[in-house]
């Protein structure tokens, strides 16, 4: 009888493995009528995909909450906003480098606790956003049973002009309730920042060019899907309001386990053709080989081995400097991302002169993006793609053909502080054009173009 269950066992965990190996080759035959991918490129394909799909839906469920806070201290303090992310992003960015650089740490373990960091974080701010709110009422109640004994004539007035004082300054707010917007306006656009280019740091590390020229454009349509799922997720539960950063919080957690796929899968590989051999402790034995090659064909990174570990941070910065070809780099992200900001000051101006209530400018915010996420599915699928299918996947392109090294440090700094100088930039030409012109938006957008 014992011989008979162990054999009964074992044919049911056969008949298991053998429906999963039906099931997988199912899924490479879906996949491959889409994109041109092979059997062992499959699952960090569908990883590094859904990773990026959890990532934009959460970072596009809580944008509308963030610029909606940020109106409400006024349009003239938003360009400091810029301003004060590009020194939070000149902190931040080196300790997500050396995150990457520590020697006991795999990165793709890195790369799941930087996503659970940020899930964590927006907990913290629904707490913090909450109450703030709470507060922020209360002394609103307050200053309004003050004003209710004026004149008629005043009231109205008042009342005429409340549609416009949260576009003159953060008159009236707690400083309470403006440390918690500045703070998330702040930490989610580093979360943006920090999250997708720690993410396609480790892809590329998986894929070569060959393969990235063919799989890149698929997982950029798994982060055009999640900017219009959370787009549209944003439009139709906006009256959650500060409960959205929960629901958000859960989708940075599954690109946390998400994130955990995106390795090689040495199964369907023979030794010599893989890049990155995985060792049993989850590190790669390939870091070794690169970074002896990397030693050898160039004197500074030879040197930075003997730095100690705080100097690694800077390393990415110095990189950078010492080579022509990621300075144009460089200057390719931060023209692109000056262009974006102003787009991005014309719609808050828009918003902020059409729609008085926050919930309103929450849903109009959500509904812009969607539409913009919409456009750029639809030119996913006639193949004019503009932002995430074209222009990410080709610029993450230009790393596959630089070290390792330069991979995780240089990539993750030109990322996030050449895109935060851009942006800096972009706020300080709008300030003075805007201050110019009077606030003539037209004007401010001819001058940009």
């Amino acid at each position: 009888e014992k011989d008979s269950a162990d054999s009964n066992a074992e044919e049911r965990e056969g008949e298991g493995g053998g429906d999963r190996m039906i099931s997988r080759r199912r899924v490479e035959a879906i996949l491959s009528a889409v994109v041109d991918v092979k059997p062992h490129e499959t699952s960090a394909l569908l990883h590094s995909a859904s990773c990026f799909f959890f990532i934009l839906s959460a970072y596009f469920m809580v944008l509308p909450l963030r610029d909606e806070g940020a109106i409400s201290l006024g349009l003239s303090n938003l360009p400091g906003l810029f301003v004060g992310s590009l020194v939070l992003t000149l902190v931040a960015a080196p300790l997500s480098t050396l995150l990457f650089s520590l020697p006991n740490l795999s990165k793709a373990r890195a790369l799941v606790l930087i996503h659970r960091f940020f899930s964590f974080s927006l907990v913290i701010f629904f707490v913090l956003w909450h109450s703030s709110t709470r507060e922020n009422t209360t002394t609103n109640l307050k200053a309004a049973g003050t004003a209710s004994a004026m004149p008629e004539h005043v009231q109205n007035s008042d009342d005429s002009k409340a549609g416009t004082m949260f576009s003159t300054g953060w008159e009236g707010h707690s400083s309470y309730y403006i440390s918690v917007r500045i703070g998330l306006f702040l930490w989610i656009a580093l979360l943006n920042l920090i999250t997708i280019s720690s993410t396609w740091a480790r892809v590329i590390d998986v894929m070569d060019s060959e393969s990235g020229s063919r799989l890149f454009g698929f997982i950029g349509a798994g982060a055009t899907l999640g900017q219009l799922f959370g787009s549209l997720f944003a439009t139709g539960m906006s009256w959650l309001g500060s409960f959205l950063l929960l629901v958000a919080a859960l989708f940075m957690e599954l690109a946390a386990q998400s994130s955990k796929g995106i390795t090689q899968d040495v199964v369907h590989l023979s030794e010599e053709d893989t890049p990155l051999n995985t060792s049993s402790d989850g590190q790669t034995d390939g870091d070794a080989t690169t970074a002896s090659a990397c030693k050898s064909s160039s004197p500074k990174l030879a040197s930075s081995s003997t730095k100690l570990q705080v100097w690694v941070m800077l390393d990415g910065l110095w990189l950078i400097l010492s080579s022509t070809y990621l300075i144009y780099v460089s200057l390719f992200l931060w023209l692109g991302a000056v262009v974006s900001s102003f787009f991005y000051f014309q719609k808050v101006s828009i918003i902020a002169s059409t729609t008085s209530t926050a919930a309103g400018r929450r849903k109009l915010f959500a509904e812009i993006n969607s539409f913009i996420a919409l456009f750029i599915f639809s030119g996913q699928i006639t193949l004019t793609v503009v932002t995430y299918v074209v222009t990410r996947p080709g610029r993450e392109l230009l790393f596959t053909v630089v070290s390792q090294e330069e991979k995780y440090k240089a990539k993750v700094c030109i990322d996030v502080i050449v895109q935060r100088l851009g942006d800096a930039t972009a706020a300080a030409m709008f300030k003075l054009l805007f201050g110019t012109f009077k606030g003539r938006t037209s004007t401010v957008s001819l001058y940009a173009l």
